[in-house]
């Protein structure tokens, strides 16, 4: 599927993708520091767009090349209605053979090339599997 592919035709791509242009403008600190990183095929040369429309879903990063999504979450996702949500999300997507990473805000702000060092694992682990 092209670059255009993923929200092109979908309903409500039109709202999302407005939404979307927010989110990029107004993202978290370790959204940021994890796009530094990734940006501009920076991490393992690897494609990344941030705040990427799918089927009506937001997600934080998502590499097409891999079909992965990378989410940072925060302390909101864990009350029990984020928790259900993101479930919900996550089996939409699965749906559409997209793997779901989340990593931890505190984990980026931490040590973000640990971070970087788990996605790299989980990725190899896909590839082997």
């Amino acid at each position: 599927m092209g670059n255009s592919g993923i929200i092109k035709g979908q309903s409500g791509a039109g709202r999302k993708t407005e939404r979307a242009r927010e989110l990029r403008k107004e993202q978290t600190a370790a959204e940021e520091v994890f796009w530094g990183r990734v940006r501009n095929r920076k991490f393992k040369s690897l494609k990344f767009r941030r705040q990427q429309v799918i089927d009506g879903c937001i997600v934080d990063f998502y590499c097409e090349e891999l079909k992965l999504c990378v989410e940072i979450d925060g302390s909101v996702h864990d009350n029990e209605q984020q928790v259900t949500y993101d479930a919900h999300r996550d089996k939409i997507l699965s749906h559409r053979g997209i793997r779901i990473v989340r990593l931890r805000n505190e984990a980026v702000h931490a040590d973000v090339d640990r971070a970087l060092d788990e996605l790299y694992e989980s990725i190899s682990f896909e590839r082997l599997s």
